[in-house]
């Protein structure tokens, strides 16, 4: 967590340190490459954004926070460009509007990489006088648009009537067959802590830790599959207003949903490898919660709570499944059983904050806090996310309706 105090640093650790960020920074130069300034620039619609604003957004992030407030005589690359490329940060000033950042074809995507460049001499230039635990927030906040950018970019290539690829298909690999059933794992619960603790990078969200009560449950083995979906909508799983909340009833009638996001209605389904076959072996990906908790009660069970989830998690390498290592056709995979990586697992919790919570002074501190309403929280990473960024402890947020993101289901029930 952020303490704003810079510290100066050994040799060693200053050489992973500049390692690290150019690793990071570079990823998402590697998401951008296919891209022509057109395909940075369209936004698909109001909770998405473009390529070219991530780029933009992340490298405002390191400009602002750590060369404006910590590099004494620094002048601003263009003074211009934060009223662009401020996301939510009130504390900031005015910023264009969230829903028209599709509007802001210029500077040009080769602009963005040249303001990049130069943002990323300075801090290179300037890091042993830098606040670590601030690159390191600015760093994981990179990386969490570089998930948003894969979200982002799928939505977009979507919305062209040709359905395009951004790359071609992952190497193929041997066919599995939809698993028939699944094993339950129980946990005996009790009181047990939950929460980031120690020294170890983690937003402010995930703390304190704090101890919660269990009773006994059990997860399922697995990620529910879209062979297991497919089923669900068959058996009229869409039609039954007795499996679904009042508002996700709702949702579904306002909006004609009859199937995941990005299915076509004819097995098939698109990504960023374009329009591909329905993989049945494959974890099902692009649900709401909606969609998941209708499926858990049809399934007869139930999402996990947040801290079931994470009681499980805990003696597990988050550093495992199927995760993002380089830039590419992201996709679930077919076997994986592990709890990160794969798809973000809904969980039947409120994004809240925990006992004690204080956000983080100043601006930095609108990071997370000031969402704690009306969302709920998703465990474990996905396919996008970058390998090395989640824990335990994570906790990802999005409201009932979205789904976008590579979300998914794992079922759970009382023992």
């Amino acid at each position: 967590m952020y303490s704003g105090s810079p510290e100066r640093r050994a040799q060693p650790e200053l050489c992973a340190l500049s390692g690290r960020y150019r690793a990071v920074r570079q990823l998402s130069l590697d998401i951008a490459a296919p891209l022509s300034d057109a395909d940075a620039t369209i936004q698909p619609h109001p909770d998405a954004s473009p390529a070219k604003w991530h780029l933009a957004h992340t490298t405002w992030f390191f400009e602002t926070f750590l060369l404006r407030d910590h590099v004494p005589g620094y002048r601003l690359y263009d003074e211009s460009w934060a009223y662009l490329f401020n996301s939510y940060y009130e504390g900031e000033g005015e910023r264009h509007p969230r829903a028209r950042r599709g509007m802001i074809t210029r500077p040009s995507l080769d602009e963005v990489r040249a303001w990049r460049a130069a943002v990323d001499d300075a801090i290179l230039a300037a890091i042993d006088d830098l606040p670590a635990d601030l690159i390191a927030l600015g760093l994981n906040h990179e990386q969490q648009h570089q998930e948003l950018m894969l979200m982002d970019l799928t939505a977009t290539f979507f919305e062209n009537p040709l359905h395009p690829a951004v790359w071609g298909a992952a190497p193929p690999r041997a066919p599995a067959s939809a698993p028939d059933g699944h094993a339950w794992v129980a946990h005996s619960g009790g009181l047990v802590e939950i929460g980031h603790g120690g020294d170890s990078f983690a937003f402010d969200c995930e703390g304190p830790r704090h101890r919660v009560w269990l009773d006994p449950y059990s997860l399922a083995d697995r990620p529910v599959t879209n062979a297991e979906w497919r089923a669900f909508i068959a058996d009229g799983g869409y039609a039954n207003p007795m499996l679904w909340l009042s508002d996700g009833w709702a949702w579904v009638q306002e909006n004609s949903i009859a199937a995941p996001l990005y299915w076509d209605g004819e097995g098939a389904r698109f990504g960023l490898d374009g329009l591909r076959p329905i993989d049945l072996a494959e974890p099902v990906c692009h649900i709401s919660y909606y969609e998941a908790d209708a499926f858990a009660r049809w399934a007869g069970a139930r999402l996990p709570t947040e801290a079931e989830w994470e009681h499980a998690a805990a003696s597990e390498d988050p550093n495992g499944g199927n995760q993002l290592d380089a830039a590419g056709p992201v996709r679930p995979r077919a076997g994986e059983t592990g709890l990160f990586g794969n798809v973000w697992e809904w969980t039947q919790s409120a994004y809240l904050p925990y006992p004690g919570f204080r956000p983080a002074e100043g601006a930095v501190g609108e990071y997370n806090g000031k969402f704690m309403c009306s969302q709920m929280v998703l465990r474990g990473g996905c396919c996008a996310t970058p390998r090395g960024h989640v824990r335990a402890s994570y906790r990802n947020f999005f409201y009932p309706h979205q789904r976008w993101m590579f979300s998914g289901l794992r079922l759970a029930r009382d023992s």
